[in-house]
């Protein structure tokens, strides 16, 4: 599929006011609400890289392009994708998707970002353009390939996350940052949640760069075979960087942490593995029912974490510190009535990642937005998709 046929089949849509459900490879179908629409357009086939520049450390894939090729192309120049964006497929369990299928233009409609978030930012804050079909079949390029080129409204950023419901990406250009030699990790064994976030705190304050933090309470922690032989709870912090610097700092980060319990450095292949499994939420990926992300700030991960355990028995660990809680647990409206107060509770914010379709249409799968951000959102709404045709209900019901 080509630019010119996904602007060709929106306007279309837009002309007879057929509403699209928007997607790639399909892998995040069963994320937030059903979509209500009559057609689907599908822009996995249009894919491949149309630019990478190593020495400006930038990178452009058309929208179908799977992260796993894009991956590819930037490690063979000792790049990486910044943000670390997840696989949720595993997680999601769609069998008619094919293992690794997600494409780029999902990781960006979806703003996903792995643990590397809590130090080097968000997938958004690594997108340096994008070429767009809104929902009237127009061709938007906002940003551009170098790193300083926004004035005004950052289209880039507004439409990262987005969802699709705003315009079709196209093409997608990225910042990438040199990849580590090393990683080596500092894994704490034994720690409760309250004890995990202190200890993640003191990690991430130290002055050895720490690029990941998160707690897995032993049953976690015994799904991740990286990490099972350490028997019960884990609480880890992972540094990247050359080898031997890798090695002096595990080292003095272990010293550090010492007061909180007993500590082992785990090595490179151990570190990836065990990373690689929180980033892409594998714990929880036999766990029935309904799966949630809520984002606290990490001092309030211990408390919301107490509040759901007293309305229902929760399967989770905890990313970013203590400030992203992945949980499972009953499909549910009570069950999900008791992860927003939680949340809300904590000034804080959820998602409902994955549940029964009829659970999905039925309740909030985001926050509802307060009455002047919802004008504003209806207005941004109206002004790319007039008609309302691009992926309806997925965020909203009735939008």
């Amino acid at each position: 599929m080509t630019e010119a046929e996904i602007i060709a089949a929106v306007a279309e849509a837009h002309a007879s006011a057929t509403p699209l459900e928007i997607i790639g490879a399909g892998s995040k179908r069963g994320l937030l609400r059903p979509v209500q629409a009559a057609r689907t357009l599908a822009v996995a086939a249009h894919s491949g890289i149309t630019l990478h520049a190593p020495k400006e450390l930038v990178v452009s894939a058309r929208a179908g392009t799977t992260l796993r090729d894009l991956t590819a192309i930037v490690a063979s120049a000792g790049q990486q994708i910044t943000s670390e964006p997840p696989d949720l497929s595993g997680l999601l369990g769609d069998p008619a998707v094919p293992p690794a299928a997600q494409t780029i233009g999902g990781v960006v409609g979806a703003n996903l970002s792995g643990p590397r978030r809590v130090a080097w930012g968000a997938t958004r804050d690594h997108v340096l353009g994008v070429r767009a079909v809104n929902g009237r079949g127009e061709l938007i390029r906002s940003g551009g390939r170098v790193l300083k080129n926004v004035t005004g409204l950052d289209i880039c950023k507004l439409l990262t996350g987005s969802h699709g419901t705003l315009a079709v990406l196209t093409e997608i250009t990225l910042k990438v940052l040199p990849a580590a030699e090393r990683w080596g990790s500092v894994a704490l064994t034994g720690l409760d949640p309250a004890q995990a976030v202190a200890a993640l705190s003191a990690a991430l304050g130290s002055p050895y760069a720490v690029s990941g933090a998160a707690h897995l309470p032993a049953e976690a922690a015994a799904l991740v075979p990286a990490l099972a032989w350490l028997g019960g709870a884990v609480t880890l912090a992972r540094i990247e960087d050359f080898a031997t610097s890798v090695a002096y700092r595990t080292d003095r980060l272990r010293a550090d942490l010492a007061p909180f319990g007993r500590a082992e450095i785990l090595d490179d292949a151990a570190s990836r593995a065990a990373w690689d499994a929180v980033r892409d939420a594998v714990p929880l990926h036999g766990a029935a029912g309904a799966v949630w992300r809520v984002s606290v700030r990490p001092s309030a991960g211990p408390g919301v974490l107490a509040a759901i355990g007293r309305a229902f028995a929760a399967s989770w660990f905890m990313d970013w510190g203590g400030g992203l809680i992945w949980l499972a647990g009953p499909a549910t409206t009570a069950a999900h009535d008791a992860v927003m107060a939680a949340a809300g509770a904590a000034s804080g914010t959820w998602m409902l990642l994955r549940a029964p379709e009829g659970l999905r249409a039925a309740v909030a799968v985001i926050p509802p937005e307060a009455p002047a951000l919802a004008r504003i959102t209806a207005s941004v709404k109206a002004a790319f998709d007039p008609k309302g045709i691009l992926n309806p209900g997925r965020m909203y019901a009735g939008v």
